[in-house]
């Protein structure tokens, strides 16, 4: 993505970098328990480097920025108001560090987050 010319050279933004700020963006709203991630990404997390990019897409269009993402909420959370706060995020991110405008910012919850450890706890000293 370029940024124009600033008369001292070419600004260019690679597809990569937006995809970073995007998912550190929408990873830090309250609600959202995790991003989704391919296998590959998966493999690379456990052996020790974070995926800041994972669960988000990105495409370049005519039209502007399409950013999409694919996220886990926390269960008992106003999944719409998380939502809304995740795209004011990505936006506002994506403006402070770039100066670029998303023409979308597209929110996918694939999956809601049960608390576990209570339950687990709570059924062992039952029996």
């Amino acid at each position: 993505m370029s940024n124009g010319d600033n008369g001292l050279g070419k600004i260019e933004i690679a597809p990569e970098v937006i995809e970073v700020i995007a998912g550190i963006a929408a990873s830090e709203v309250e609600g959202v328990e995790k991003m989704r991630g391919s296998f590959a990404s998966g493999v690379v997390e456990r052996l020790g480097k974070k995926n800041h990019g994972k669960g988000v897409r990105v495409d370049l269009t005519e039209e502007g920025i399409k950013i999409d993402v694919y996220c886990v909420i926390a269960f008992g959370v106003s999944i719409p108001s998380v939502a809304q706060k995740i795209q004011d995020s990505i936006r506002q991110a994506l403006l402070n560090m770039t100066a670029l405008e998303a023409e979308e910012v597209n929110i996918h919850v694939v999956g809601v987050q049960f608390d576990t450890k209570n339950t687990e706890s709570d059924f062992a000293s039952e029996v």
